[in-house]
């Protein structure tokens, strides 16, 4: 549930990011987030891409998800104009992603593109920290119009629970949910034939 948010940070050298301890977004507390991404920007250039579920949903068969994070990559990238880029790769193969990324950049930035590249380099763990701030914030606006949905994310059972408690009731997925999201797909589909069954 809720969108997907693309980040990217620039500056001339990480220094600060180590001393002020930045990570992996993951690895830190909510509160500590915040204050950390709110650093991070004072301290930065800084652009981000949100792209919401309906973009998601509304992407050509042809358009994987992979294909869509890229683009954001690229027109990040291409805003910033950074001589050297460190990127987390959400491809498989981070050659293949490399190889991707760099057809899709118009500036021609050196590229090192990485898996787990968020734990390794403090200026992705930064862009990673404002990213995932910014996501909390949309759920934070989901859960007041919604109810407690949970983080929104398909590990989390609280918002699987509001899931299959939304489709039971209503017979369909509830606003900010992408339709192309596997887990959504199959809670309805289990739930039209529950009530197929219940029919017979």
């Amino acid at each position: 549930m809720g969108p997907l948010v693309v980040a990217a940070v620039l500056v001339e050298d990480d220094c600060l990011f180590r001393e002020w301890g930045v990570k992996d977004s993951k690895q830190h507390k909510p509160e500590e987030r915040e204050r950390l991404s709110e650093l991070i920007k004072a301290h930065s250039s800084w652009k981000m891409v949100i792209i919401t579920p309906g973009s998601i949903d509304d992407r050509k068969g042809s358009t994987s998800l992979n294909t869509l994070e890229i683009r954001a990559f690229a027109s990040l990238l291409d805003d910033l104009k950074p001589h050297k880029a460190f990127v987390d790769a959400c491809d498989v193969n981070e050659v293949n992603f490399h190889r991707l990324l760099s057809r899709q950049t118009i500036c021609k930035a050196e590229l090192v593109c990485e898996h787990k590249a968020d734990e390794n380099y403090p200026v992705v763990s930064a862009a990673s920290i404002i990213a995932k701030v910014r996501r909390d914030e949309e759920m934070r606006l989901i859960r007041e119009e919604l109810g407690d949905v949970g983080s929104g994310y398909t590990s989390d059972p609280k918002t699987r629970a509001f899931l299959e408690k939304w489709i039971r009731e209503k017979g369909d997925l509830p606003p900010h949910t992408r339709r192309s999201w596997a887990t959504a797909r199959e809670m309805l589909s289990v739930s039209k034939v529950s009530k197929l069954d219940d029919w017979d």
